[in-house]
């Protein structure tokens, strides 16, 4: 319950007092307004300096994005121009392979035709080749030329041609004078000399055959064969020494047999 205001003397100490009273009063309701006050400015500048950093954020963001963006733009077309470099690199490997297949088939069809080539030219020069030749009991190598001229000239004693066969005879130890068929020519050089009936010309080269292979298998043959001669000469005498002498050199051959036969016929 309200007391009712006690009544204060009516004196100027008492007006004064009662003044200030007032003013105090006033004072103290005053007080939380202007205590709010402050408060909304304070919130306001605060709310004013968030908006300012928020703001300042938002444009650090966009600045940031819009590098990230350039920087993703670079980075892209950089992967562009490096895929593109890629595609290129490709398509030069794929070149380069098909041209490394098309030269190892070149390669494959160049070796071919060279080896193809050696063996046509070994063809062409194997008859060139010295060949291994054995003829009365010896083994020799000779050139294609002097077995080809060999056999031609045995083939005309075959044949009976004896005129012929003697000239190339004759024409082969001019030729091929150190040939390993030059004993065997000067022996059937002999026997064309006969064949045609030149019978001295057929004892000079007999001799000489036998006088330089004493030793060899038809040297017995040709002491029958100048025994021939002398008797187609009418040589009676000569042609029995060279008999006797055939017999004592080369007893037991198949002329030596053949020259007791001959000697025992003689008159």
């Amino acid at each position: 319950m309200l007391r009712p205001l006690r009544s204060f003397p009516s004196s100027p100490t008492a007006v004064a007092r009662a003044a200030l009273l007032g003013v105090l009063l006033a004072l103290n309701a005053a007080g939380p307004a202007r205590a709010a006050l402050f408060e909304d400015d304070e919130a306001r500048k605060a709310i004013l300096d968030l908006r300012t950093k928020m703001a300042q954020n938002e444009e650090s963001q966009r600045a940031r994005i819009s590098d990230l963006q350039n920087q993703l733009e670079t980075a892209r077309r950089g992967l562009l121009d490096l895929s593109g470099q890629i595609e290129a690199l490709k398509s030069d490997l794929a070149r380069m392979r098909g041209q490394n297949e098309q030269l190892a088939r070149d390669l494959s069809d160049t070796q071919r035709k060279v080896a193809d080539q050696s063996a046509t030219l070994d063809n062409r020069l194997r008859p060139l080749e010295p060949q291994k030749v054995s003829l009365d009991g010896k083994e020799f190598q000779a050139d294609p030329e002097e077995k080809r001229q060999f056999d031609a000239a045995m083939g005309l004693i075959r044949r009976g041609d004896f005129n012929e066969a003697v000239s190339a005879f004759t024409t082969f130890l001019t030729r091929f004078p150190a040939s390993g068929y030059s004993d065997s020519v000067r022996f059937w050089l002999g026997n064309a000399q006969y064949g045609k009936r030149d019978y001295k010309g057929a004892i000079a080269t007999f001799k000489a055959f036998v006088a330089a292979n004493p030793d060899h298998p038809r040297a017995a043959e040709s002491l029958l064969a100048i025994a021939n001669c002398q008797i187609e000469l009418k040589d009676t005498k000569s042609a029995r020494k060279t008999l006797d002498d055939l017999q004592k050199a080369y007893p037991g051959s198949e002329a030596a047999r053949a020259a007791k036969e001959r000697a025992a016929g003689l008159r």
